[in-house]
């Protein structure tokens, strides 16, 4: 009789157990990484991290990519970097530990060409990386995991939803892949006619400078809460740059549709559009020094703002709101707050020079104009007020932003090279 108690709870609590664990594998599926999983942060471009960064920072080190840079550093949820560089010759797409004095883990070299855009992290550092007419995913080591050709350039790539990777070329080639196998999850979408699928560096010499050769020069910005994807986009032909604005549909045909094309920004968007945090607003630079608000279900201008400078990087935007306008030769560090019809100015400090997007995690970090050289700005985002500064040694070039680990590490670095870590005082 004992005996046949024990089975039968034995059973019992197998199938209890199974029926528990159920069928799903969804846990496998590829989520961006818990740090700065690439450039600008993270797929609505906001330049922000849930991470309570540090306000006093001490240099950790410095290191070269013997090369150029182009685009911020990616940051795994583990302790890695990772940089495109473009190299004269041997390694180009590198990664160092973080936490060890930038040590290289290991380092490969791809065609050279795409330095404008970053490398993508996933949670389980799987690495996500472009190159003329190709698209590549490491795992964390070197080796391959899969390669499958575009046509163009991939620009810095979008995780849309768990398992499913965004690629957007610069010849404006729009596919969604399958981040385990590499595949191609529904039909490719062409927002360009007429592209010779042989060339895959045509016009990439205009995309550093956002001239019409490069049809889409900076990348992509995808928000989860309205399923909206927000592309820059010069047309063969155009007199200037529009937005176009993509439905992601899963489960559906076509899983990206074309549903809007907007012209009201002035002059042209100039860099990465940025979504707000609900996904109901695009935030993005214009061409006649003003930052522009529109509506993402159509593209209509809810406002604009003047800067009385142009932004060459992208607005950073907080899940609360605050907007710090973007940086560049000229710029003034400045504030605003999106009223829903029209933005105040916050704060503005003419006498700091802001030369990046401001990356912020808890506080906000910039490089600024520091005498004839370059430094690391920590900001007080309540006020503006500069609560820290470290002069990049030997900084030359120009920078190419900050990138903050989920540990509280700060990452900086130059177009001409040269990296710089910074840990938590």
């Amino acid at each position: 009789m004992l005996r046949r108690i024990f089975v039968v709870a034995a059973a019992t609590l197998v199938t209890a157990t199974v029926a528990s664990c159920g069928t799903t594998d969804s846990w496998v599926d590829a989520r961006p990484a818990d740090g700065w999983s690439a450039q600008y942060a993270d797929a609505a471009n906001s330049s922000h991290a849930p991470v309570e960064g540090a306000e006093r920072l001490r240099l950790e080190w410095t290191r070269s990519v013997k090369g150029e840079l182009a685009a911020q550093a990616a940051t795994g949820s583990g302790n890695y970097l990772a940089l495109n560089g473009q190299t004269e010759a041997g390694c180009s797409l590198m990664v160092w530990e973080i936490d060890n004095r930038a040590r290289q883990r290991w380092c490969t070299r791809l065609w050279q060409g795409g330095g404008l855009s970053s490398p993508l992290f996933d949670g389980f550092d799987n690495l996500y990386i472009g190159q003329p007419g190709a698209v590549l995913s490491f795992p964390s080591t070197q080796w391959i995991r899969w390669r499958k050709p575009v046509i163009g350039m991939p620009t810095t790539m979008r995780i849309l939803d768990p398992g499913h990777l965004l690629v957007v070329t610069h010849l404006g080639q729009v596919l969604v892949f399958d981040t385990h196998r590499g595949t191609v999850v529904g039909t490719a979408l062409d927002l360009v006619a007429g592209v010779d699928p042989t060339d895959s560096e045509r016009g990439l010499g205009d995309c550093r400078a956002a001239r019409p050769g490069c049809p889409i020069s900076a990348a992509p910005a995808f928000s989860e809460a309205s399923r909206m994807v927000v592309v820059p986009l010069w047309e063969p032909g155009a007199d200037a740059p529009v937005l176009v604005g993509l439905r992601y549909r899963p489960g559906q045909s076509p899983l990206l549709a074309r549903e809007w094309t907007s012209d009201a920004v002035g002059g042209g968007p100039l860099g990465s559009p940025v979504l707000s945090g609900d996904g109901d607003t695009i935030y993005v630079n214009g061409r006649d020094d003003r930052l522009w608000a529109l509506n993402v279900e159509d593209g209509s201008a809810k406002w604009s703002a003047p800067l009385d400078y142009l932004a060459q990087t992208p607005p950073s935007v907080r899940p609360d709101g605050l907007i710090v306008a973007g940086g560049g030769p000229g710029a003034q560090l400045t504030a605003l707050r999106d009223n829903g019809d029209d933005a105040e100015v916050v704060w503005k400090h003419d006498d700091v020079e802001p030369l990046t997007t401001t990356s912020i995690a808890g506080a906000g970090y910039v490089v600024v104009r520091h005498g004839d050289g370059m430094a690391l700005a920590t900001v007080g985002l309540d006020d503006g007020h500069i609560v820290d500064t470290h002069p990049l040694p030997n900084a030359t070039g120009w920078p190419v932003g900050v990138s903050v680990a989920h540990n509280g590490r700060v990452v900086a670095a130059t177009s001409d090279g040269r990296v710089y870590g910074f840990a938590p005082a």
